[in-house]
């Protein structure tokens, strides 16, 4: 079994950080309660230079947020597009980019509910479970514009629903109880800090 799959393909290698984050700068990345993460993203319709030179900024960013996945709503892009570098539950890693995702729906019978651990980098410090299938399956294209399908398990597929949910302008919060959802804002303000003074050490560290 490959190690590495650069976009749903196998490669015999692959760098540590994606090439396209050595091109890239480092974004602003938006914080639950921002328009922009709370409404349905438009969807792509250039593909070209400009989607390119965004997707270099979205891994980059992932990257000093030390995430496993990035919508371009959480750098205030309002489109349907996420990049991602993520293992599965077997250890193999998954990279690349998607533009306008659809999560296929998964009949309930060739699927299983995981209740795990969830993070996002626009909720920054809060760590909550949330139940997600163990397999997703999207849809979408590539920066060229050319058809894309990506599949995942486990923690992989838990990375595709969340991100593709934030293309539909749902936060993984939004999927919480009253109750959950205020502990996971506690969380937030009692950590807030110290996620953002670790993302500057490792911009400085990436940068330097």
């Amino acid at each position: 079994m490959p190690s590495v799959f650069v976009q749903g393909r196998p490669v015999e290698s692959y760098p540590p950080l994606a090439p396209e984050a050595r091109r890239g700068s480092v974004r602003r990345i938006t914080e639950v309660g921002e328009e922009v993460l709370h409404k349905p993203c438009r969807d792509v319709t250039e593909f070209g230079p400009d989607l390119a030179a965004l997707i270099d900024d979205m891994f980059l960013t992932m990257y000093v947020a030390e995430g496993a996945g990035l919508a371009a709503n959480q750098v205030g892009v309002n489109l349907r597009l996420f990049v991602y570098d993520c293992p599965d539950d077997d250890g193999v890693r998954h990279v690349g980019h998607i533009a306008n995702p659809v999560l296929e729906p998964l009949d309930a019978a060739h699927r299983r509910l995981l209740d795990d651990s969830e993070g996002c980098l626009s909720v920054p410090g809060a760590v909550m479970d949330v139940p997600r299938p163990d397999r997703a399956v999207v849809r979408g294209f590539d920066k060229d514009g050319e058809p894309i399908v990506i599949e995942g398990t486990g923690y992989f597929a838990r990375c595709l629903a969340h991100e593709s949910d934030h293309c539909g302008g749902q936060v993984y919060i939004d999927r919480l109880s009253k109750r959950e959802r205020k502990d996971a804002l506690r969380q937030v303000a009692d950590r807030r800090e110290e996620v953002f003074a670790r993302r500057a050490a490792r911009a400085a560290a990436l940068s330097g």
